[in-house]
C-alpha cells in the first residue's frame, strides 16, 4: 500500500465538500442549459425571463462557492488538498459567472445578429458542463479515477473546440461587418462565449490535479 493511499483510509468519508461541488456542478449544468436555450428562442419575452433564470442560478452558484469557503475555513480534515478545494471552487463559480455575462451582455447591449457562433458554442459550454458533472460526482469514492479522467479529456477537447469555432467566428466578423458598433458587440459576445469554456477547461486541470496527488 502506497503512502497516499494510507492516508486516505485515514480520512473520514466527506459529508460536506462533496455534496456541495456536486450542488454546485448540478447548478452549472442548468445555467448552461438556459444559455442554450436562450441562443434558440427568438421570442424577446421568453429570452428576458432566461435572463433572470440565469442571474438567480448565478447567484445561488455564489451561495455555494462561499459555503464552500466558509467549510473550509472550519473543518481540519479535508478529502483533498486545500488548495485544489479552493481552485474548483472558484473555477466552477468563473464558468457560470461568464454565462450570466453573455446574458446581460444581450440585455444590455444586444447584436442586430444572433451568429450560429454562439448556439455552437454555447452547446459546447453545456456538454463540457456536463462531464464537469461527471467528474464531479466520481470523486465521491475515486474508485473510477480512469472514468474522472476521460471526462477531463473530453473537457479539453471541448474547448479546443469552442477555441476553433472563436477564431472561425471572429474571421468571419471582422471580414464581413461594416458597422464597427456592432462589430463590438459580437465580438464581446464570442469572447465570453470562448472564456466560459476557458473557465471550464481550468475545472478539469484542477481535477486532474486531484486525481494526480492521491493515486
Amino acid at each position: 500500500m502506497s503512502i497516499n493511499s494510507f492516508f486516505q483510509l485515514l480520512v473520514p468519508k466527506d459529508k460536506k465538500f462533496i455534496p456541495l461541488f456536486e450542488n454546485a456542478a448540478d447548478n452549472l449544468v442548468k445555467g448552461a442549459q438556459l444559455l442554450v436555450k436562450f441562443f434558440i428562442t427568438t421570442d424577446l419575452k421568453e429570452r428576458e425571463g432566461i435572463i433572470i433564470q440565469i442571474k438567480e442560478l448565478e447567484k445561488r452558484g455564489d451561495d455555494i462557492t462561499h459555503q464552500i469557503y466558509d467549510e473550509l475555513n472550519k473543518t481540519f480534515i479535508t478529502p483533498f488538498d486545500r488548495e485544489d478545494i479552493y481552485k474548483l471552487n472558484g473555477s466552477i463559480d468563473d464558468v457560470l459567472d461568464y454565462i450570466n455575462s453573455v446574458s446581460q451582455k444581450f440585455r444590455m447591449h444586444p447584436p442586430k445578429e444572433n451568429l450560429p457562433a454562439f448556439l455552437e458554442i454555447s452547446e459546447l459550454i453545456l456538454q463540457a458542463a456536463r462531464e464537469i458533472k461527471v467528474a464531479i460526482s466520481e470523486l465521491r469514492n475515486l474508485k473510477h479515477p480512469a472514468k474522472i479522467m476521460e471526462s477531463c479529456i473530453r473537457i479539453n477537447e471541448i474547448e479546443n473546440q469552442a477555441d476553433e469555432i472563436y477564431h472561425c467566428g471572429l474571421s468571419s466578423l471582422f471580414e464581413n461587418e461594416k458597422d464597427a458598433i456592432e462589430l463590438i458587440k459580437i465580438k464581446e459576445v464570442l469572447a465570453t462565449l470562448e472564456k466560459a469554456t476557458d473557465k471550464e477547461e481550468d475545472v478539469s486541470d484542477v481535477v486532474k490535479s486531484i486525481i494526480v496527488k492521491i493515486a
